[in-house]
């Protein structure tokens, strides 16, 4: 979490005020100035999860083109081999040029993890530029850190044409309430949006408060919104439930003591990941346009070797893995070890390329590389393919996000119960203990393209 320099959130909830905290939380809930952010986080909850849900229904008719839709009108049902091929190095090529030529760099780089500004007004445009590119044409990716970055701009551009005050305290709550209500959309749940802000931000003690109750406002109206909308128009913007294949069964000491494996096993193999892309974050940096194509072509190479060696779809490698984790959890016999151990490899590959390179969020394809490590795993004696699945996506979750109470409260919306939670708790310690004491744990990320909005602090995943 971000720690050292005071910052905004600090002077919000009165740092330095020797004042018992009940005292200074009261005084700072019963300000005007407080108050005016709290009725505008609930006003901004409603365009900001409108235009992210457009934003989705545009991004999943985009993918569903590209993925099925073109291949059937050429004569094959399923995308052939080639197809990453072709598409990825275009992503690679606009998003490189995002990099080169516009304000903000087309948004965070995911190498770094989730960051909690939003875009400047400026940078808008780069950051859907940059993730309308990356997402539909196959990075294996998902679109969290777009909707973060777009979120908490659209919130500051709002409040800018409203002609509001500009002061460093709603600059930081409202960037905050923009993000969540835009993340409570792809998250389908306003509570872990606002919980993985929380976790993000690093704020505790009134200052947690004061960032919370925006948060929390603006997600919840901007989840009635998205939902009451999505009934609506009937659009599909993607579900975060999965179907497992059978029910939950009771937990036993084989299941927790495996667990234990699957953390560390899952904690390394992210920490490597994310050790490739910050390597190819920082090439891409010197020269974005070249490396930018060449990491992307790279990423199309697992996906086109992936299929040539299993008969599956590309789609498997060169996607976030939203859907085929949903298949995955439903139908975990349908994959053969040799596809699992190959989709491990080459997605994690291929992960590795696109966070350096293109634009997007670390979640949902480290959810599904747990997924598919725990169902790998899961004939071991005592361990069963659904406690696999729980622990093997909390620990990647926990590792890639270094948010030990994000990552659980993910998992068990994922799972839709919580019977779970002894092995997934278990797994994300594990997992986040297993990323520190490997080496480059702490490498700083690359100092931002333009300046962060004041006051919205940012935490990168070393």
């Amino acid at each position: 979490m971000t720690h050292g320099e005071p910052g905004p959130q600090r002077e919000a909830a009165g740092a330095g005020d020797t004042r018992p905290e009940p005292d200074v939380l009261r005084g700072l809930l019963l300000s005007a100035s407080y108050r005016r952010v709290l009725l505008f986080s609930a006003l901004i909850g409603i365009p900001v999860s409108l235009v992210a849900f457009w934003f989705l229904v545009a991004l999943h008719q985009l993918e569903h083109l590209m993925w099925d839709d073109v291949p059937k009108a050429f004569g094959s049902p399923v995308p052939p081999w080639w197809w990453p091929l072709v598409l990825l190095p275009v992503a690679g090529l606009i998003v490189g040029l995002v990099v080169a030529r516009l304000p903000g760099g087309g948004g965070h780089v995911p190498a770094y993890g989730l960051q909690a500004g939003g875009a400047t007004a400026a940078a808008l445009p780069g950051v859907v530029i940059a993730a309308a590119a990356s997402l539909p044409l196959g990075a294996t990716l998902g679109p969290e850190a777009p909707l973060i970055a777009l979120g908490g701009g659209l919130a500051l551009l709002f409040r800018n044409l409203a002609r509001g005050n500009v002061t460093s305290q709603n600059t930081a709550l409202l960037g905050a309430a923009g993000a969540a209500a835009a993340i409570s959309v792809v998250l389908g749940n306003p509570v872990i949006a606002a919980v993985l802000l929380m976790e993000i931000i690093g704020v505790g003690g009134p200052r947690l408060v004061a960032v919370m109750l925006p948060a929390l406002l603006s997600s919840g109206v901007g989840s009635l919104v998205f939902t009451g909308f999505g009934r609506w128009t009937g659009l599909q913007t993607g579900s975060l439930r999965l179907h497992l294949s059978g029910p939950f069964p009771h937990l036993d000491a084989g299941d927790v003591g495996w667990t234990l494996l699957i953390g560390v096993v899952v904690g390394v193999l992210v920490h490597a990941i994310q050790f490739v892309g910050r390597l190819a974050a920082v090439r891409v940096r010197s020269r974005p346009v070249p490396f930018s194509v060449l990491f992307a072509f790279g990423a199309g190479i697992c996906a086109a070797v992936y299929t040539g060696i299993t008969g599956r779809s590309p789609a498997d490698v060169a996607s976030s893995g939203q859907s085929t984790m949903v298949q995955l959890a439903a139908d975990p016999a349908s994959w053969g070890v040799g596809a699992l151990v190959a989709v491990l490899a080459f997605k994690g590959l291929a992960y590795a390329l696109c966070l350096g390179s293109l634009r997007g969020g670390p979640i949902f394809p480290a959810l599904f590389l747990g997924a598919a490590t725990g169902v790998l795993l899961a004939p071991l004696p005592g361990l069963g393919v659904i406690p696999g699945l729980a622990a093997g996506m909390a620990a990647s979750a926990a590792a890639a996000l270094r948010l030990p109470v994000s990552s659980v409260v993910l998992v068990a919306l994922l799972l839709g119960s919580i019977a779970m939670t002894p092995v997934v708790i278990l797994a994300a310690v594990v997992a986040i203990i297993t990323t520190e004491l490997l080496p480059g744990a702490h490498g700083a990320p690359p100092a931002p393209a333009t300046k962060a909005p004041a006051g919205v602090g940012a935490r990168a995943p070393s």
